[in-house]
């Protein structure tokens, strides 16, 4: 009986380990589907221009 409750807690601890590889496969999915702008539908807001003023003569 005691190797039966040891292979089911060990078996819930790997369901576990599981799903937060999961989760975290999930998370730099979308890190990466929002870093390369293809999803985006207005666009990038915060956008940086190298020479944003232009000096007067």
């Amino acid at each position: 009986m005691f190797e039966y409750e040891m292979q089911k807690i060990r078996q819930a601890e790997l369901t576990r380990e599981a799903a937060e590889e999961h989760r975290a496969a999930e998370a730099r999915k979308a890190r990466r589907e929002r870093r390369s702008g293809d999803h985006e539908i207005e666009g990038r807001v915060n956008r940086q221009r190298k020479f944003r003023l232009v000096r007067a003569a």
